[in-house]
Formats: structure tokens, sequence, C-alpha cells
């Protein structure tokens, strides 16, 4: 940690529209700064009343992110562990609902001593709290604020952000407002009223914003960089050009080129090292450029008609291909359709993934997906929800127990292969069943997932309900299966594989969200890397990329 008392604040706010990327802005100004020695962190706060996104659908919030703690919080806390390469727990991520559920727990409990509780000051000096929560151990504080600007959701963090100031002092807070200069084709320019309306509402809630980033499709001129800087009352090298780029990774360094993180230390009185990105560029030139061709893998899921539902999953599937010099296309694909036109629907990949999911729907073209890979050698890995089909698709088909099915989807089956643990019956309240945060995993010997791991034990972060059931171990096992991670005291299966298959492995837990840019998950390096091999000796329909058919060796390493 930098000699930085005190802690220094950053606050990210956005304007215009919302999704303009003001995670991947925190994000990568906290690589920036971590670069250059500082100790970071990041955190989130999201102005909807949910206590956390745990109980909201994937089709309205995208994935939810889950830390080692149990947290269940926003996808963007995942970009921020990818990014600045640090864990993160419960306490990065707050919501209005848990302010004002921690609120009405001190009021009830009489801690206001009779007092009328109000959104000033009690709601604000609650939001300050959790600023201040971070500050030990950390030489700057990321903030983002979900929504926009001018957002009624968003105006008691707005408020709480201008008390901060005055309460830490100027010099120990700076704000970066993310906003948009769109491109109007019918007049041929850009043009900068959107930014000057957003920076204005700011400013009536009596914040400055110190640093603007301007998302644009076109380059900034000296001209338009002027305007803004006049209009918004900061200085021109302070306006930051953000262009959409090829991979996400590569957005610190186009910051980098406008010296954001010395504008940053300038305007907070910091001295630091200069950043030494050099890995960091030769990772994202190995997804721009790969050295070993592409591959094309289908993601069959559930939530497949909105991306961001398996963010954490498309991301570590890019890592895998880091480790592997190869580039990873993905195919997002609905298991309702592969139910509805059958498993043919999926030929001609290089490995097939089935991620998580809750619910019935669609769980038969997931288990039609698991036969097709199981039965033609195609490389599988299946997490969560995947693991759950690949033990009911192997107890129909294999063991030949044809009702075989999960209690969660069919409560009436003769052969629950999936079900609650007797200690999770009887509990009603939502999510008190679940399987949260990260617990350990023992991995047997002459293992496929010991050899790709390096290692006896793991810990990975869980997110799930129902387990495979204990009485069905034996036939399974008995008919080829193998359970080569178990939870310590053996009561509980984390991993399956079937050895005589070129890559079959299922965890019932999520590795995803255990994989950085700049160490890849092993078990999605395996898995790019198995896939590689199969599309390199003709194993798909496809002709193989000539880099990668040069070769028959293993394509890169797990880490």
């Amino acid at each position: 940690m930098v000699d930085a008392s005190p802690t220094r604040y950053i606050f990210v706010t956005g304007g215009v529209v919302s999704s303009l990327g003001k995670g991947i802005a925190a994000a990568s100004i906290g690589r920036l700064l971590v670069e250059r020695g500082l100790a970071v962190t990041i955190q989130k706060f999201d102005p909807y009343i949910n206590v956390d996104p745990g109980t909201m659908s994937p089709f309205q919030h995208g994935e939810v992110y889950v830390t080692d703690d149990g947290a269940e919080t926003d996808l963007d806390l995942g970009h921020y562990e990818r990014f600045i390469g640090e864990s993160l727990s419960q306490s990065n991520n707050v919501t209005t609902g848990r302010i004002y559920q921690d609120i009405l727990t001190k009021e009830r409990r009489g801690d206001f001593l009779g007092s009328t509780v109000q959104v000033i000051p009690h709601v604000t000096d609650q939001i300050k709290a959790y600023l201040r929560r971070l500050a030990p151990n950390n030489d700057i504080i990321i903030t983002e604020i979900g929504g926009t600007v001018g957002d009624i959701e968003s105006l008691p963090f707005l408020e709480s952000l201008r008390q901060f100031r005055q309460d830490v002092g100027r010099e120990n807070t700076l704000f970066v407002h993310l906003t948009l200069v769109p491109y109007i084709a019918a007049a041929g320019e850009l043009k900068t009223k959107p930014t000057q309306h957003s920076v204005r509402e700011l400013m009536e809630t009596g914040i400055q914003p110190d640093i603007l980033i301007c998302r644009t499709e076109h380059p900034l001129t000296d001209e338009i960089r002027r305007k803004i800087a006049r209009f918004c009352n900061v200085d021109v090298g302070h306006v930051i050009e953000s262009r959409d780029v090829e991979t996400i990774y590569e957005v610190p360094l186009r910051y980098r080129e406008q010296h954001l993180d010395d504008h940053i230390l300038q305007l907070l009185a910091l001295e630091a090292p200069e950043p030494d990105l050099s890995d960091w560029v030769a990772m994202v030139e190995r997804i721009k450029r790969p050295a070993r061709g592409s591959i094309r893998i289908a993601v069959v899921g559930k939530y497949t008609a909105l991306v961001d539902a398996y963010k954490s999953i498309a991301e570590a599937l890019v890592h895998g291909g880091i480790a592997n010099e190869v580039g990873v296309e993905i195919d997002w694909v609905s298991s309702e359709e592969v139910e509805a036109r059958g498993p043919e629907f999926i030929e001609g990949y290089g490995g097939i993934l089935i991620p998580g999911g809750f619910g019935v729907r669609g769980t038969d073209g997931m288990v039609n997906a698991v036969r097709y890979a199981r039965e033609h050698g195609v490389p599988f890995l299946g997490i969560c929800l995947g693991l759950q089909c690949a033990i009911i698709e192997f107890a129909r088909n294999v063991c030949g127990l044809e009702e075989s099915h999960s209690h969660e989807f069919n409560r009436e089956t003769s052969d629950p292969v999936i079900s609650l643990m007797d200690a999770q019956y009887n509990v009603t309240e939502m999510g008190g069943t679940m399987r949260l945060g990260a617990y350990p995993c023992r991995l047997q010997e002459s293992s496929l997932a010991r050899e790709t791991y390096g290692s006896s034990e793991v810990s990975e972060r869980h997110r799930h309900r129902y387990e495979v059931n204990n009485e069905y171990r034996e036939d399974l096992s008995r008919h080829g299966m193998r359970f080569s991670g178990l939870s310590p005291d053996g009561g509980l299966v984390e991993i399956i594989e079937l050895p005589d298959h070129p890559f079959f492995i299922a965890t019932q837990f999520h590795p995803e969200l255990r994989s950085r840019p700049m160490s890849p998950h092993p078990l999605f390096a395996a898995f790019v890397r198995a896939a590689a091999r199969r599309e390199a000796r003709g194993g798909t329909r496809r002709e193989a990329a000539p880099e990668i058919a040069a070769s028959e060796e293993a394509v890169g390493a797990a880490p």
C-alpha cells in the first residue's frame, strides 16, 4: 500500500442513457491504479429496492455474481474482480433495499431514540457509512453509482456523495462522469448537448465533475474537447475519449494513452510509480490476434436471449482462449430450440457448455445436448444445472432409469437423482435453501479434475439449491461415471467426469466466477484446449483453422 493517508475516493456516475459502461470504466481505472502500486477496491451502489439481485430475473438484471462470502451481487463486481485481480465481498455491493433494511432494523431496535427517520440525515448517513467501510487497507476506493443522473432513485446517493466530499475534504475525492457524445448522421457531426445537459443536471445536485469520460463512435476533435470543457467547467485534458474497442480489456490501455491515471493522481495529490502494462498489453494482443486460429463453442442455456445473463461464462471462455492462444467464438443456443429441433441442431462445434439456471423450462433441450456430447465425443463442460442435466441424462440413457429427473422439475418422479438434502426441507424463505459462496472440494487421485487443477483440494463458489442424490451414486459409478470432486466429508458431489470420453466434466459450483484474464481458470483452459484438439483433428463438420490443424500437440496449458 502506497503511503496515501487518508484514503482517497473516486466516484463514477453516468448520464444521458444507461448501459454506457460505467462498470468497465470503473474497473479500467482500477486496473491502471493497481498497476501503479496502489491498493484499490471498487464498490457498486445500486438504486433498486431489492435487497440484492438474487431473486431478480436474469432477463431483467443479467447475471447474479457471487462472492466468496456468499453475497449475490451485481454483474459489475465480476468486471471489478477480473480487472483488479482481487476477490470482493458483500461490502462491495450495496442496494437501496439493503440500506433501508438496515435503517428500519435500527429504528425498530430504538437506535434513533425516538427521532423521526428521514432521508437526511438517516439514509445519507447510512450510505456514507458504507463508503467508509472499505477504507482500511485501501489507498483508493472507487464507487460506481448505478443508473443515470436524473433518476429519482439515485438522488439519495448523489446527495450523500455531495455531503461526503465536504466531510473528508475536496482534495480526497474525485468525480468521474461518464456521458454520451452521439454522432448524428443527418448532420454529419458529433453533438455535445446531451453531455452538457447531463453535467448541468449533476451540478444541480451540488456535484461538479472533475473528469468526463465521453462514449463516442467517432474521435473527439480538439475543437469538440474544448467545447465540452468550456460548457462543462472541466479542464480540456480531463475530457477523455472512450470509443468502442475489440475487447473490454483494451479499455485501460486507451485510457492510459490519454494519461487518465496521471490526471487522477494529480487531482488527488498522490505520487506513484509509472505503470508497467506490458503483461496486460500481451494479454490483449492474444485476444485480438490469436496465434492458433479460432474455435466455436455452443453455450446451450435458458437465458441466451440476454447474453449478460452469462457474462462470466463469456469472459471465462475468452480467458480459456488466452491460455491456449486461440480465439473463442461463442454461439448462444437456446435450450428450448435444441428441445424443439433435436440435438443435431448443435452439430459442428468444438465444444458444448451448459451453464446454470433455475426452473424446468428448456431442461429437456439441455439433457438432449448432454447426450449428444457424450455419444459423439464432443468436449463438454457442465456448470451447476449443467451437472444436474448430465446426471439425469446418464441415469436415463446409461443406467436405464428412464424416469430419472430432478425434484426441482418433477416432484412425482420415481427416480429423483437430483434432490434437496434432508436439512433443506421445511425452509420457506427464498434463498434459505441455497448453497452460496466458497466451499472446499477434494479431488480424487488420478482424475481429470485433479490433473487439470494440479491440486488435491480447491475452493470454488456455489449458487444452487439441489444436490446429487447420494442414493444413486453407487449405480451411476457402476455404469462408468466418476465422482472426482467431493465435499471434504464426502457427502456432497462437486465434480463428475466420464473417464472414457475425450473431455467430459461437470461441476456443481461456478468456476467462471474465479477466472481472470491474467490467470484463466484451469477448467476453462482445459475445456478450450480439448475443443481446439477436436477441431484440429477434424472432429467437426467445419474445416479446422489451418493454424490449429497444423499441429496435433496440446494447445496451451492449464495454469
